[in-house]
C-alpha cells in the first residue's frame, strides 16, 4: 500500500496512587526471576550497522495480538474486534528506527474448537510463522494462563528467543498481584524475558521496541524506511469492511463469515490537488439467509453503517477519496470446504 504517515500508538496507561512502589518492586522481583531463570544464549550488544529481523506474535484468540501489532507500527494495520478469530491471515507490519527495522508478523489465534477447513488453514498459517523467525512474543493475558494458552505455548520451539508479553497489565488493579503469577510461568517455557504490559501504553511499547531490538541480527534491512506492511489496499479494504461487519453484528453473527473484495480500481486524481480516486465492490459471504438478514439490517441500515464507516476509515488509512458498494450473499457451508476456503483468499 501507499506510504502513509505514522499515527502516535494509543494514550498511555497511568498509575493509580500508590502504584509506583509497586512498580518498583514487581520490576525488582522480575530482575530476580531473570537472573534465576535458564535462558537462551543471550544476543550480543547493538553494532553500529544496520539490524533487521522476523518476530513473530503469537497466542490464543483475543488476547490483544492485533493491537500490539498496530501499536508497534505505529498505525492500524491489523483489525481488531472483541470476536474471537478476527484476525485470519498472517499480517506484516514493518517499524524502522535508528539503524533498526523491525518486521513483526501477527498471526491467527491458534483455534482448536472447531476442526473445520476454514480453521485448519489458520492454524497451518500459525505454525508457519513461528517456523523461520528471529524472535517470538508470546502473548497471554497478565495473570492468566489457560488451556489453549498452553496449546500455543506447545507450538513453540526451544530454539528460538521467546519473549512472555503479559498484555492487558492495566486490567490487574494491583501490580504487586502479578507477580506469583510471573514466578509460576517461568516453570512452564524458558522465556528469555518477562514483559508485562498494556498495548494501549505508549510508553510500554517502546519498552517493548527496545528489548526486542538486542535480538534481531546485524544485516541490510527488507523494506524501505517508510513501508509499514506488505498487505496491499485491497487487503486491508476487505479486513476493514469484516472488522465493521463483525463490531455491529456483535456475537449474532457467526465468526465464519467472510469478504471478498469482487472490484478495486484505482483512478488518479483528475486535476492537481484531488486525491487519487478507490473503487470498490465487495461482497460479504454469510452462510444462512437468516445471517444474510442481521447485516442488511432493517431497510438496508446495518450493510449501509458497515460501508458507511469502512469508506471514513479506509479514506483516512489511504490517503483517497473510496467508494464502495457492498453486497450479500449465502454460501452455506463454505468454511468446511477446502476448495473454497482456498478461493476466498486463505492459504
Amino acid at each position: 500500500m501507499n506510504a502513509t504517515k505514522k499515527i502516535a500508538a494509543s494514550a498511555d496507561f497511568t498509575k493509580a496512587d500508590g502504584q509506583n512502589d509497586q512498580q518498583a518492586d514487581l520490576d525488582t522481583m522480575l530482575e530476580g526471576l531473570l537472573k534465576s531463570t535458564p535462558k537462551l544464549a543471550q544476543p550480543g550488544t547493538v553494532a553500529q550497522g544496520q539490524r533487521c529481523g522476523l518476530v513473530a506474535i503469537v497466542g490464543k484468540p483475543n488476547v490483544g495480538k492485533s493491537t500490539l501489532l498496530n501499536a508497534l507500527v505505529g498505525q492500524k494495520i491489523s483489525i481488531t474486534s472483541r470476536k474471537a478469530q478476527t484476525t485470519r491471515h498472517r499480517i506484516t507490519g514493518m517499524h524502522t528506527r535508528g539503524a533498526t527495522q523491525f518486521v513483526f508478523v501477527d498471526t491467527p489465534g491458534f483455534q482448536t474448537l472447531h476442526a473445520n477447513a476454514l480453521n485448519k488453514s489458520l492454524n497451518k498459517t500459525v505454525q508457519g510463522a513461528v517456523a523461520d523467525v528471529d524472535l517470538i512474543l508470546f502473548v497471554v493475558e497478565a495473570g492468566s494462563f489457560t488451556p489453549a494458552d498452553a496449546r500455543v505455548l506447545a507450538l513453540l520451539g526451544k530454539n528460538i528467543p521467546t519473549l512472555l508479553i503479559a498484555n492487558k497489565l492495566d486490567n490487574i488493579h494491583r501490580r504487586g498481584d502479578i507477580a506469583p503469577w510471573l514466578q509460576t510461568m517461568q516453570d512452564k517455557h524458558k522465556f528469555a524475558e518477562f514483559v508485562p504490559m498494556s498495548a494501549k501504553s505508549a510508553k510500554d511499547t517502546e519498552r517493548l521496541l527496545g528489548i526486542c531490538e538486542k535480538y534481531l541480527p546485524e544485516q541490510a534491512w527488507w523494506y524501505a524506511e517508510d513501508e509499514l506492511t506488505d498487505r496491499s489496499e485491497k487487503f486491508l479494504a476487505s479486513e476493514l469492511v469484516r472488522e465493521k461487519l463483525f463490531r455491529l453484528t456483535g456475537d449474532e453473527l457467526p465468526y465464519t463469515s467472510t469478504v471478498v473484495i469482487d472490484k478495486f480500481d484505482e483512478e488518479p486524481p483528475q486535476r492537481k490537488g484531488q486525491k487519487r480516486l478507490l473503487r470498490i465492490a465487495a461482497t460479504i459471504v454469510v452462510e444462512r439467509d437468516t445471517h444474510k438478514a442481521m447485516v442488511i439490517g432493517d431497510k438496508g441500515e446495518r450493510i449501509k453503517r458497515i460501508g458507511m464507516e469502512t469508506r471514513v476509515e479506509l479514506e483516512k488509512l489511504a490517503d483517497a477519496k473510496v467508494f464502495i458498494e457492498l453486497w450479500v450473499k449465502v454460501r452455506s457451508g463454505w468454511a468446511d470446504d477446502e476448495a473454497r476456503v482456498r478461493s476466498f483468499g486463505y492459504e
